[in-house]
């Protein structure tokens, strides 16, 4: 549990990852190389960008996906955030903040990763930075019900074909 840990983890998730597309392929390319000048890069600490954790939290059934309207940001995105020294892996950093930010137990993580984006943001640090997210794949267990945190001005399931029109998540085929 350590920068050192997130980082390996970091690099060991990308370098394992075979995304489908070329805009995909280049964010990951990207990513690498960032975490190869940046041995703390997964950090908030690291002001010039960091390696963040997002969750993409399905319905037991995958017909739904849970989003939170996020107070910074004003739009529905996916759940996840910052990494933490005392998280063992950034994936745990993703489950932990799908755990804190839903309110459910029981949530199943898939393995490997997801997916990859990157956001120009001003986050807590209060200065512009730019998120590295990693995304997972977690499942929620059937009859699951949300409960908003403080870090969400709202938490909803909407179904995964009518998404609100200003959301900003990845949905994989």
């Amino acid at each position: 549990m350590s920068a050192e840990s997130l980082h390996k983890s970091a690099v060991e998730l990308l370098e394992t990852w075979s995304p489908a597309t070329g805009p995909e392929q280049s964010i990951r390319e990207s990513m690498l190389a960032f975490l190869g000048s940046a041995p703390r890069g997964c950090l908030r600490e690291h002001a010039a960008g960091h390696i963040t954790a997002s969750a993409v939290v399905f319905s037991h059934d995958e017909r739904e996906v849970l989003l939170t309207l996020h107070p910074r940001v004003g739009r529905w995105i996916q759940l996840g955030g910052h990494c933490e020294e005392s998280d063992d892996s950034v994936s745990a950093a993703a489950f932990r903040e799908a755990t804190e930010e839903s309110g459910i137990p029981d949530l199943v993580l898939e393995p490997g990763l997801y997916g990859a984006q990157a956001h120009p943001i001003t986050c807590s640090l209060g200065i512009p930075t730019r998120h590295l997210d990693l995304l997972f794949k977690i499942k929620a267990p059937a009859g699951a019900v949300p409960v908003r945190s403080s870090e969400s001005d709202d938490l909803r399931w909407w179904p995964v074909d009518a998404l609100p029109a200003d959301a900003d998540v990845l949905l994989l085929p």
